[in-house]
């Protein structure tokens, strides 16, 4: 059996069609009750024209986590890794969801671990920090498994709401 039929798992370059997913994720209230709850379709619809387009020209890493069931691939969540300024020079900013269906399953330990290793083998950055919200335990879970330091506990504004979060820093290469 050839390694590409024994996996079942991916990293793949977000694309127009991952819409539905998008949707899925950033629309549905449960999906976004640690980030200021659910996105109108519409900015879920321009947020990922814009995605596509950073992805493209290598602005950010923003990628579609894909899990074989049988012999076909089904968009389980997402991964992303954004440059960003921080007092320590370049840093980049890791976030990740997926989907109900597959969560409790690894796919997120495996995708943000997949994704470190890929940022510190051909990034740039010092560092790379995570914001979960300090009361989404799953998260929160993921960086510290990961090797992940906490560094602080702040406030951040997403989607224009503000909430706590920790901020979890992991070296870069």
């Amino acid at each position: 059996m050839a390694d590409s039929e024994r996996r079942w798992r991916r990293l793949r370059d977000v694309v127009a069609s991952d819409l539905d997913a998008y949707l899925r994720m950033r629309s549905d209230p449960g999906m976004m009750a640690h980030l200021g709850g659910a996105i109108d379709p519409d900015r879920v619809t321009k947020s990922l024209e814009r995605e596509i387009a950073d992805t493209a020209a290598g602005r950010a890493w923003i990628s579609m986590v894909d899990v074989r069931v049988g012999d076909e691939w089904f968009p389980a969540g997402t991964i992303t890794l954004v440059p960003t300024e921080g007092e320590a020079g370049d840093v980049a900013e890791i976030g990740w969801m997926v989907l109900p269906e597959f969560q409790s399953k690894g796919i997120a330990t495996w995708a943000v671990a997949e994704t470190l290793k890929r940022a510190v083998a051909a990034g740039p950055w010092s560092e790379i920090h995570a914001y979960p919200s300090r009361d989404n335990g799953a998260s929160n879970a993921i960086c510290l498994n990961l090797g992940f330091r906490l560094a602080s506990r702040r406030t951040i504004e997403f989607n224009g709401t503000t909430f706590d979060s920790n901020d979890w820093v992991v070296r870069g290469r």
